[in-house]
């Protein structure tokens, strides 16, 4: 089997420009009109939205990966970057810190230089014990293949099938060197299109003995931060990823067993982009609707424990809210939550879902 970068005139990655303009067009033109639409926003809405976005943008890339974080810590930390007020902010584990640590800079600071330095900070963020689950692993370094060469394989042990096989580890440092001057460099090459290469150029060379997809995320955000000339994040390529993800996986596999034409690769990621920015609306709406919904109540009187809870429910509540969950959120006993929610209920503000149960489960009161 030959990998495309064991390809004589690997990475002169080439693509049929006719094949793609349109959809490049399309991205583009999606592109404007979010931005178009988020500056006719105020500053607090353009916050929020971005709040939640990158909420979304690092849940998904974590769960590509299979990990599942909890949201409320990943939406705390991020506020805490970002220096925003949020309700129910709570404590965050140290590895979700360091993941938001990475993706923030990515974006924020998406005009700076990348650096190999960077690169390791980024990745001593994601693995601040020095250690991926029970393993010890190269930190801030390249990976060493000390137990083998690096590969992407599934199936049960004895039966496994290996999709790729990465460099060797004695060819990354020099294959670091062409990626990071190509990506520092001004060339002619639209930003769009040069994140779809450099997202798969980088998982290719998978510098890293862990972290790599994420990384590669990051990397992507940052070049499409980048393209919309804004370091304010409003649509999240990895949740359309995470979505697509067995189509991206058959993609990458079959262009990484493939010659150096990309046309194909360069097309399922322009296509994704244009999914991912069109059900940013999604999150448009949710902001909208948060915003409408405390000018409507601004002067309606609710205490803290109220104010809390009805903020989690517009951002995204996990579950069912019964009686015994608002007691527990807020600390406060089951007698004082049924107050709290039948206050609600007088004004109109929340209502008993219609199926019933064990249990009565309450929603936002819409329209």
């Amino acid at each position: 089997m030959i990998y495309n970068h064991q390809n004589p005139n690997w990475p002169s990655f080439h693509w049929k420009n006719e094949e793609i303009i349109n959809l490049l067009s399309q991205a583009r033109n999606l592109q404007g009109r979010l931005t178009g639409k988020m500056e006719s926003l105020g500053f607090d809405l353009r916050n929020e939205a971005m709040l939640d976005t990158l909420t979304l943008d690092v849940l998904k890339s974590s769960e590509i990966e299979g990990e599942y974080l909890n949201p409320d810590q990943v939406r705390s930390s991020i506020a805490r970057k970002l220096g925003l007020e949020i309700a129910g902010s709570v404590e965050s584990d140290r590895h979700v810190d360091g993941l938001v640590e990475m993706m923030v800079d990515a974006t924020r600071n998406c005009f700076q230089a990348l650096t190999k330095d960077r690169l390791f900070d980024w990745h001593a963020a994601l693995f601040p014990t020095g250690r991926s689950g029970m393993y010890k692993i190269t930190v801030a370094d390249w990976r060493k293949d000390s137990t083998g060469p690096m590969q992407v394989v599934s199936g049960a042990l004895g039966k496994e099938k290996i999709h790729f096989q990465a460099p060797d580890a004695a060819l990354v440092e020099n294959e670091m060197r062409q990626f990071l001057d190509w990506f520092s460099s001004n060339n002619d090459i639209d930003l769009v299109l040069k994140a779809a290469i450099a997202h798969l150029w980088f998982v290719t060379i998978h510098p890293f003995e862990d972290g790599n997809g994420r990384i590669t995320r990051a990397l992507t955000d940052m070049l499409l931060a980048q393209s919309d000339k804004s370091n304010q994040r409003f649509y999240s390529m990895s949740a359309q990823i995470r979505i697509e993800r067995k189509a991206y996986y058959e993609i990458l596999e079959k262009t990484q067993k493939g010659n150096l034409d990309i046309t194909a690769w360069i097309h399922w990621f322009l296509n994704c982009l244009i999914n991912a920015l069109q059900a940013t609306e999604a999150t448009l709406v949710k902001v909208l609707f948060k915003a409408d919904f405390w000018a409507k109540h601004s002067k309606t009187l609710l205490n803290e424990r109220q104010s809390k809870i009805l903020n989690m429910l517009m951002d995204g509540f996990e579950g069912k809210l019964t009686s015994s969950k608002w007691a527990k959120i807020a600390k406060c006993s089951k007698d004082t939550a049924i107050r709290d929610i039948n206050d609600l209920i007088d004004k109109d503000i929340l209502q008993k879902e219609p199926a019933g149960g064990r249990s009565t489960n309450y929603e936002l009161r819409r329209g």
